[in-house]
């Protein structure tokens, strides 16, 4: 008898959960090992349960699913993990797949499509969805920010000069005209307007 895939779900919606665990339900090589609220949950639940697949949500409290993904790549090397997120932009995907993940498809993907996705993860291969995939695409994700420079983008956002920034985070003014350069520079913007207009369209600071 075929030994079936077994699966991790992690999504902090339960009727996301309910919903999977139902689809997944009819395919007879495929088993809900366990669930999970959250990315520490998901993290802690893939050490212990030690499942073939995680479907991964990429936006979750308390870790998304960037960072849980890079957890798992470290202590469940063995387990391989597949994003399920909505139409958005694609730095979130770009970075998950940077982390470890192996696979990426739209929460609106078809049971056919996520079992197929499932079954080539599991084997070893790579599943990228052609919606996904377009998406990279037209939607180039930008290299990701340091904290230091998250944290003044965030005052840019809020419409701080340098100065006020200098002062508000206790750093140099000619510190900060750095930084404000390196972002300029990382996020493709010609001036600190662009740049809060695309830190807003792409969510580049999480609330």
């Amino acid at each position: 008898m075929q030994q079936k895939i077994r699966i991790l779900i992690a999504d902090d919606h339960l009727i996301v959960r309910t919903g999977l665990t139902a689809l997944l339900g009819t395919e007879k090589d495929i088993e809900v090992a366990g669930q999970a609220k959250n990315g520490i949950e998901a993290v802690r639940e893939t050490v212990r349960l030690k499942p073939d697949v995680v479907i991964m949500d990429l936006m979750m409290p308390k870790m998304d699913g960037v960072a849980a993904t890079a957890e798992i790549a470290a202590k469940a090397s063995d387990t391989r993990v597949i994003l399920l997120t909505t139409f958005g932009t694609s730095d979130g995907i770009a970075h998950a797949l940077a982390a470890g993940a192996k696979g990426a498809i739209l929460k609106n993907a078809d049971n056919a499509e996520l079992a197929r996705a499932i079954r080539k993860v599991a084997k070893g291969g790579e599943f990228i969805s052609s919606e996904i995939q377009q998406q990279l695409a037209v939607d180039p994700p930008i290299p990701q920010l340091t904290p230091r420079q998250l944290e003044i983008l965030a005052s840019m956002v809020r419409g701080f000069t340098d100065r006020d920034i200098a002062h508000q985070l206790g750093i140099r003014l000619d510190g900060v005209n750095d930084h404000v350069r390196a972002i300029l520079q990382k996020i493709g913007a010609a001036n600190r307007t662009e740049a809060v207009a695309i830190a807003m369209r792409k969510h580049l600071l999480k609330a």
